[in-house]
């Protein structure tokens, strides 16, 4: 069985009705004949194959039914959440040491656990998940399955490269700053970032507290209310279907590839057919995210990390030691500034309900090339919704079977069902015209 092709709501109906026993264990078996297929062998950073077939039997006796909405299905986690039995190394092998092996499930994993979820492993990240490349000095850098010229992008970039191979039909990931919408739009996949606040990080590793969100990636749009429902509820509620949505201005966009504003237009055209409304929104105030976005996150990390920076890599190190040194008053000013930057986004998103825009202005970062800029250059589409703590999605758009850019579509905080519940339209849409 291929699990590149398979949505996930067809899975549960297959399973629903299948009469054989050892069908979900041999399901798991074929997904893990998948895993670590790119170039670098490090799609994951931990797996057993019998610890997961044991988990796969035990699936076996949940029955079908809503109590265990993603039994027999196979989920990558990313390794920065504690699973009883291995190591948590947040990318490092630094704190894969010192960690050691973790005693108990965190909440996540026992919550995929109980929804009957298959773990087919902990999968690669950006160390700390503090980059959005997906490099990493330890491990190797992840690269795309099937295209070792290009990088997955990061953090969340062994849970992309695990559902492009196959290893798993969804992929548990974090957003601090862009983590699951940068490399679902650079590997042609659907990602859910949930509103910040959802979910408990017990038994997780926080990178920025004021930021960490958890989230999916995954290759349905269909399948994201199933998916985020672990999170928090994501039931239709009795708000009606949005209407309008508003559109990031031309100027913003200066710095996108020509493929990317073509696909924004795409995606604008899209939406428009299922009956809402466009409005073009100037963005010009968020010139200053970045710069209120950056130093708290490097302030909250070094406080995490206090004591270990010399345990990483140059780039991050120089981070954590900036953050570090930021004083108290700085920071105090900069939570105010954060306040009333996400005060106007909650305005916007009242007005407007929804809000379209790239979830990166390139189609692909090149395995190898200088990215020493990159970070700043897609940043710059992804701390504004960060700074807001607003949940997305990522709508992914193939050429030739090959990702060719990826749109963010975001709701006001905690308007996740609706969200979810209007990308599925989307993609049910998609589906109907054979895209």
């Amino acid at each position: 069985m291929d699990l590149r092709n398979k949505p996930i709501r067809e899975l549960r109906h297959d399973l629903k009705n299948a009469a054989e026993t050892g069908v979900i264990e041999h399901l798991a078996f074929m997904a893990l004949s998948h895993a670590d297929e790119n170039q670098g062998r490090n799609t994951y950073l931990w797996r057993d194959t019998a610890w997961t077939l044991e988990e796969a039997r035990r699936a076996e006796e949940q029955p079908a039914d809503p109590r265990f909405p993603l039994r027999g299905t196979p989920i990558s986690v990313k390794d920065c959440f504690d699973l009883a039995g291995s190591p948590t190394s947040c990318g490092t092998k630094f704190y894969r040491d010192l960690n050691g092996i973790a005693e108990h499930d965190s909440w996540l994993v026992e919550r995929l656990r109980a929804a009957g979820a298959i773990i087919t492993g902990k999968t690669h990240l950006h160390p700390l998940a503090y980059g959005i490349t997906g490099e990493n000095p330890d491990f190797g850098d992840c690269l795309q399955p099937g295209n070792p010229g290009a990088l997955t992008g990061g953090s969340s970039s062994g849970a992309a490269a695990s559902v492009m191979e196959g290893s798993a039909m969804a992929a548990i990931g974090t957003d601090t700053g862009g983590s699951i919408r940068v490399p679902a739009a650079l590997c042609g996949l659907a990602g859910y970032r949930a509103t910040h606040g959802r979910g408990d990080w017990r038994g997780s590793a926080h990178l920025a507290q004021s930021f960490d969100t958890f989230g999916w990636l995954f290759r349905e749009l269909e399948d994201g209310p199933l998916l985020g429902s672990i999170f928090g509820p994501t039931e239709p509620s009795s708000a009606q279907t949005p209407k309008t949505f508003a559109v990031i201005s031309n100027d913003f966009l200066h710095d996108c590839e020509p493929a990317i504003i073509e696909r924004l237009r795409q995606c604008q055209h899209e939406l428009e057919a299922l009956g809402l409304t466009a409005t073009t929104v100037p963005v010009k105030w968020w010139s200053d995210s970045r710069d209120i976005f950056a130093p708290i996150q490097a302030s909250e990390a070094a406080r995490i990390h206090a004591g270990h920076y010399a345990h990483f890599e140059p780039s991050i190190r120089e981070r954590l030691e900036w953050g570090a040194n930021l004083s108290d008053d700085t920071i105090a000013y900069l939570r105010l500034r954060h306040t009333a930057f996400r005060d106007r986004m909650d305005a916007m998103l009242s007005q407007h309900q929804l809000l379209l825009m790239p979830a990166s202005p390139v189609v692909q970062l090149t395995a190898g090339a200088d990215h020493s800029q990159t970070r700043a250059r897609l940043l710059r589409y992804t701390t504004p919704v960060s700074l807001a703590g607003m949940p997305a999605v990522t709508i992914p758009f193939l050429a030739d079977g090959k990702p060719s850019g990826g749109m963010q579509l975001i709701a006001a905080r905690e308007d996740d069902a609706r969200l979810l519940a209007i990308a599925a339209q989307l993609g049910a849409a998609r589906k109907s015209r054979g895209l």
